[in-house]
């Protein structure tokens, strides 16, 4: 899973960016990798895969992965290229998702570019950005169906959807607002529209807010009323936060965040909220080789997941023999869970679940 971070100049979304990547990579007690100056990968946190490497004590311990791309150069006139607009709108458009870090926060030592703070003026500035860009894709896509429609008048439908489409973004509306039945957004999908990715907007609050009560923030609250017109998903944060408790070790992090009234570093949050927003789950494998996370989307059948693996495993699938997570721990072994009738053998129609530790028959 790939997750872009945008947001305006001083609006701490380097700062997030890298309080993240650092934390996720002590936290999870995985390396670091910087792949490009801007480019950051840390570990899913997942404490299963911590009780089944006490149990396995494997050779390899592998938990799922973020790439974390910290987007810069987002200024007004992106779309036309303006601060390599261009290349950064690209980076954009391979992302899985868009982290919007808006700023929700006073501090007198760090000016706003607008010259004050007003987090719905911000979104405005780069959605716009945005939906301008997309205006351009969805103007190239109309034409091409229109040119289909002379052979095959079943395209008509395409050409009156996408016009429906760029008369929302006419009206500064993004693609995620646009009414489709399934077939609408599977044709939606083809195309490459930013506005169409699901985005959370990570409101930058200050570490008073958080010590006060977020509830009190009234941008936040703005910023909610604005995602919940969107279908977008909001996140309150802390970069300043964040970048203090990225390299303490951790029983000094859980005593922190405690203390703060938070159960989980904002990394562990933010990682959560991604999962949900983009419908993820992890399933898991077990053994003395190697303990392993595997993200898919919910609603993946058996040999598509076993695909994940290596693409044998599904084209030669035979069954998963399956035990869910809790009923593996409660049994205490493999073994156990087989004597008591809990490891099931699962066909082609299978839909995985979360937390599901399996292992795949397959034969090519």
């Amino acid at each position: 899973m790939k997750l872009g971070i945008v947001g305006l100049p001083n609006v701490g979304k380097s700062t997030l960016f890298n309080a993240i990547t650092n934390a996720g990579a002590q936290s999870a007690n995985y390396p670091f990798c910087t792949i490009e100056p801007n480019v950051g990968v840390v570990a899913v946190p997942d404490k299963r895969l911590d009780v089944l490497s006490d149990m396995y004590h494997p050779d390899k311990y592998t938990p799922a992965t973020i790439e974390f791309v910290d987007i810069a150069g987002l200024v007004k006139g992106a779309s036309k290229g303006e601060g390599l607009g261009n290349k950064f709108l690209s980076n954009i458009r391979e992302c899985d998702a868009i982290v919007h870090v808006v700023r929700c926060f006073d501090n007198d030592d760090i000016i706003h570019v607008e010259g004050s703070v007003d987090p719905i003026r911000d979104i405005d500035t780069i959605n716009l950005e945005l939906i301008l860009s997309d205006e351009e894709i969805i103007s190239r896509r109309i034409d091409k169906a229109q040119k289909m429609v002379k052979g095959d008048k079943k395209y008509q439908s395409e050409v009156e959807f996408f016009k429906r489409v760029q008369a929302a973004l006419n009206d500064g509306k993004t693609a995620r607002q646009v009414e489709c039945d399934d077939d609408e957004k599977a044709l939606l999908s083809e195309v490459s529209l930013l506005t169409n990715k699901p985005i959370i907007y990570a409101a930058n609050m200050s570490e008073d807010d958080f010590s006060n009560g977020i509830e009190n923030n009234n941008r936040l609250k703005a910023v909610e009323e604005l995602a919940k017109r969107e279908g977008a998903a909001v996140f309150p944060i802390c970069a300043e936060l964040e970048a203090e408790i990225a390299g303490m070790e951790k029983d000094e992090k859980e005593l922190f965040l405690s203390d703060m009234g938070l159960e989980q570093s904002g990394l562990d949050r933010l990682i959560n909220e991604c999962y949900s927003l983009l419908g993820l789950i992890s399933y898991l494998t077990a053994g003395k080789p190697e303990v392993r996370a595997w993200t898919i989307k919910n609603g993946t059948k058996a040999p598509q997941a076993a695909g994940k693996i290596h693409t044998d495993f599904e084209r030669g699938f035979i069954r998963a023999e399956v035990v869910s997570f809790d009923d593996l721990i409660s049994c205490g072994s493999m073994n156990a869970a087989k004597e008591k009738g809990l490891v099931r053998s699962e066909g082609k129609e299978y839909v995985m679940k979360d937390g599901d530790v399996v292992l795949f028959r397959f034969n090519v």
